[in-house]
């Protein structure tokens, strides 16, 4: 159809959708891919829509996942829509020429927010760019939280993950009809979407569904289930409840999200705590991820684009001026970071040689993300030589104290920096060209799996988006790297349980402040 004020139509297995045309962009927002997850479906895997006669308005977003708001703290920094309804199991699509005859490439996206908060509709995600750069883009919600990641002894696990699976398989079947190719799908993510993206790489049911993928500030890994299933306890603890599905089911919502809110003030990725994550499960979770990405049992066809920014712990030490505190706490945040990454002495030494100059916050900020994300990410490319490429994001925001930190990327990532939202993390004057660049590379890499330098070898090569233009090092992270080639004899293997606390969840738990 062409674009006139009734907007295109096209067709999906449930029924026909009408979306808008937006600067030459076809946009369809919130269609359904799944049945409302509440009264019999709660904390069940997704069931499919009802069909719907006729064509559906897809000119809005959809209802949110139900998510507790960020503190007064990071919502200066971050923003977190939330649009009401039952029917959260929702998509959108952003595409430059509807109809089956495109055969375009397809961007799935997973967004972050540490399996707790987040959704599809936060403008910095708009797909418009991508679109307009030949790329047909999809955006996802799924269920949060304990309704998505809560371990219950009576219900099946990861429900947020088979709601993500369920989008994955409404995206290769029905994306032809918007434009699509379903044989060139790159799911990606950020954060706990690329923790989920690493769970739905190495799920044997998303096999020869996804051609390439990108895991940013993210690396697969499997909680430990005794660690999820003691926020499920405390939450139950503090409702008075059986910790069942059942009994959970039958709470208000609110109250429920209050409880979950409450439990969650006391973790953090700095010094772990209770939270949610994606355990193994033997179904669609059958082993640890990363190790089954290593193997090369998972996803052995599938190219990869990894990707972190250089002080990704700033987002979590800057707001509420946690920095400052764990900066006064010297050797006692030292012997936390030691504990919390399974590290001995010798650890913390090495990086203090490294940087003499540096404080406490940075020494203990930097070894975190190097045990969340940067060792298992250089681990997964050693096992995928020659189809894996790794980048760093190193451009400071132009806000006092935050550095390069987590999150900065995505309005880069996207070329949605004129966005206020954006503006939150980045301030003023972010470079269009570094957004080009980024941009660009991601565009190139779900087109022909190739960004545009050399793919991972023996001489470890990373990719730079800084101030000065974007170049590609040799190992510029191996120094600190080797710091962890001896495991420590305390140090499980990692996706048994060190994982747990997602790199999204904010550092708003220390100190007794809400969140």
């Amino acid at each position: 159809m062409t674009a006139d004020q009734t907007g295109p139509v096209v067709g999906t297995p449930h029924g026909a959708v009408r979306g808008r045309y937006e600067q030459g962009v076809a946009v369809f927002r919130g269609i359904p891919y799944g049945a409302p997850p509440f009264g019999p479906r709660r904390f069940r895997p997704p069931a499919p829509p009802e069909p719907w006669e006729g064509v559906r308005d897809a000119g809005a977003f959809g209802p949110t996942a139900p998510k507790p708001p960020y503190s007064e703290a990071f919502a200066h920094y971050l923003s977190d829509p939330e649009i009401p309804g039952d029917d959260c199991l929702n998509l959108n699509v952003w595409t430059p020429e509807p109809g089956p005859g495109a055969r375009l490439p397809v961007l799935l996206w997973l967004h972050g927010g540490a399996l707790t908060r987040g959704s599809s509709a936060m403008p910095v995600y708009d797909g418009g760019s991508f679109a307009r750069d030949g790329v047909v883009c999809v955006s996802v919600n799924y269920r949060l939280g304990v309704e998505g990641y809560g371990l219950f002894p009576d219900a099946p696990a990861n429900p947020g993950l088979r709601d993500q699976l369920a989008a994955l398989r409404w995206v290769h079947e029905s994306i032809a009809a918007f434009g699509g190719d379903p044989d060139r799908i790159t799911l990606g993510g950020q954060s706990a979407g690329a923790i989920s993206v690493g769970a739905l790489l190495a799920a044997p049911q998303s096999q020869g569904l996804v051609r390439r993928a990108v895991l940013q500030s993210g690396a697969p890994e499997a909680s430990d289930r005794d660690k999820v299933r003691r926020v499920v306890r405390r939450m139950a603890a503090r409702l008075r409840i059986p910790a069942t599905a059942e009994a959970f089911a039958a709470v208000d919502r609110d109250l429920l999200l209050s409880a979950q809110a409450e439990v969650g003030r006391f973790s953090s990725p700095v010094l772990g705590g209770p939270a949610f994550g994606i355990v193994v499960d033997g179904d669609l979770v059958p082993r640890d991820p990363l190790a089954a990405l290593r193997s090369g049992e998972a996803a052995a066809d599938v190219n990869l684009l990894m990707g972190w920014t250089r002080d990704e712990y700033r987002l979590w030490l800057v707001p509420g001026g946690l920095l400052e505190r764990v900066d006064r706490l010297g050797p006692v945040a030292l012997a936390g970071a030691m504990a919390r990454c399974h590290a001995g002495h010798e650890v913390p030494r090495g990086y203090r040689l490294l940087r003499p100059d540096a404080g406490a916050a940075e020494i203990v900020g930097q070894m975190v993300t190097d045990h969340l994300l940067r060792l298992p990410l250089h681990r997964l490319a050693d096992a995928r030589p020659g189809t894996s490429h790794l980048y760093e994001f190193a451009w400071p925001s132009n806000l006092p104290g935050l550095g390069a930190c987590h999150a900065l990327e995505l309005g880069f990532v996207f070329d949605t920096g004129d966005v206020p939202e954006s503006r939150l993390l980045a301030g003023e004057g972010a470079p269009q060209e570094l957004s080009d660049a980024l941009h660009g590379a991601w565009v190139r890499f779900a087109t022909t799996g190739d960004p545009g330098w050399e793919p991972w070898d023996a001489t470890h090569p990373v990719r730079v988006f800084g101030t000065a233009p974007p170049h590609t090092t040799p190992g510029p992270r191996d120094a600190d790297l080797s710091l962890w080639t001896t495991p420590h004899p305390t140090s499980p293997v990692r996706g048994a349980g060190n994982g747990a606390s997602n790199p999204e969840q904010p550092a708003h738990a220390h100190g007794g402040k809400a969140p």
